[in-house]
Parts: C-alpha cells; sequence; structure tokens
C-alpha cells in the first residue's frame, strides 16, 4: 500500500490510466472481432467496411502505446490477407 502522499496520487493515477487503457483496449478488439465475424460469415462488403473501422482504430492505439506498433500491422495483414482470401 502506497504510504506517501505522492505514492498515494500516483496510485490513483494508474488506476484511471488502468481504466482507460483497458477501455480503449476493449473498443480496438470489438472492432477487429467485428471484422473477423463478417469474413467467418462470408459477407465480403461488410467485413471490408468493417476493415476500414478496424484499421484507424488499430493505428490509433499503436500510436497511443495501447498495444506495439508491429502487432497493429500484423492484425492488419492478416485480417486483410483473409478478405482478400474470400
Amino acid at each position: 500500500m502506497a504510504n506517501s502522499p505522492q505514492a498515494r496520487k500516483r496510485a490513483r493515477q494508474n488506476d484511471k490510466r488502468r481504466e482507460h487503457n483497458n477501455a480503449l483496449r476493449s473498443k480496438m478488439r470489438t472492432s477487429v472481432k467485428n471484422v473477423r465475424k463478417a469474413i467467418a460469415a462470408g459477407e465480403k462488403e461488410s467485413a471490408q467496411a468493417a476493415f476500414k473501422i478496424a484499421v484507424p482504430m488499430l493505428d490509433k492505439m499503436s500510436g497511443k502505446g495501447i498495444i506495439a506498433r508491429n502487432t497493429a500491422a500484423r492484425y492488419k495483414s492478416r485480417i486483410n490477407a483473409a478478405i482478400k482470401g474470400m
């Protein structure tokens, strides 16, 4: 447990940032899941539309440090390959 005032404040800030980051990560995962769901259903047009929403989301998350840059690139590459393979 944090004892000094500075450590207490830092703990509060960490809690707040963790909740915010988890919310952003969840939003990103939902956008990726929507693309994968459309791919599994065989709906190419809706998969492409969902992909156009997911790509900027992945880029924003990698820019904010929520996920690594290469992780975002890997997600985009694999999803795009799956859409092209439909």
